[in-house]
């Protein structure tokens, strides 16, 4: 089961798991809009923020990113004691699955994360804040959504705009190549200066002069 919220502004979606199992499929099946949000150095859940197509993190409106943190701090057993926390934040592409060995029961940590680039992760102070929390709250959402095929159906979609994207350049580019190809013929040094349709300014003036002496010739007889 995923929780979904809509952000206060109503442009976006928040989304977190129940729990650490369903945060493994989060972690595996985001799609490369999310961006990511956890407490730092504390447990907590895992938040992500589902960014429009193209934005990047500059991009995240300044009340997103303080719902974002709000709701991530409320939903750590730890951080919603404090009266503030540090929480990070990064794209879902930057998330690397790290396996941790626990001594104790020799399993593995599920909901682990390291980060593929450690200089692309962002960390906010955020005091709590129990109105924001509230009003979102009132937005929530249980579902049972199949992540993998929303991940493969979104993957697809990209694939499919980048393929039609590299058609839009290649037909632009053939168009401004026949225009180059047209202008330079038109400015062309041997079109304009072909001998054959030319006459020069001697020629005409010879040709005058002739003209001129048989004429003359003309009415003297």
């Amino acid at each position: 089961m995923v929780f979904y919220f809509t952000t206060r502004c109503g442009s976006y979606t928040i989304y977190m798991g129940k729990d650490k199992y369903e945060n493994e499929d989060l972690i595996k099946y985001g799609l490369p809009e999310d961006c990511w949000f956890h407490v730092d150095d504390l447990s907590s859940a895992h938040v992500y923020l589902r960014l429009k197509p193209g934005m990047t993190l500059d991009d995240i409106p300044e009340e997103c990113l303080t719902d974002c943190c709000s709701l991530v701090k409320a939903n750590s057993i730890q951080g919603c004691k404090k009266s503030s926390v540090y929480v990070v934040y990064t794209r879902w592409k930057n998330l690397k699955k790290v396996s941790l060995l626990c001594s104790l029961t020799s399993s593995m940590v599920d909901g682990q994360v390291g980060f593929h680039r450690p200089e692309n992760v962002r960390r906010v102070k955020v005091e709590k804040n129990n109105p924001i929390v509230n009003a979102l709250n009132k937005t929530k959402k249980e579902l049972y959504p199949d992540l993998s095929k929303e991940q493969q159906n979104r993957l697809r979609e990209i694939q499919l705009e980048m393929k039609e994207k590299r058609k839009a350049e290649e037909k632009q580019k053939k168009l401004e190549d026949l225009e180059k190809a047209r202008i330079k013929e038109e400015r062309s040094y041997d079109r304009i200066m072909n001998e054959s349709n030319m006459t020069s300014n001697t020629d005409m003036q010879a040709t005058a002069d002739a003209t001129a002496a048989e004429e003359y010739e003309d009415d003297f007889f």
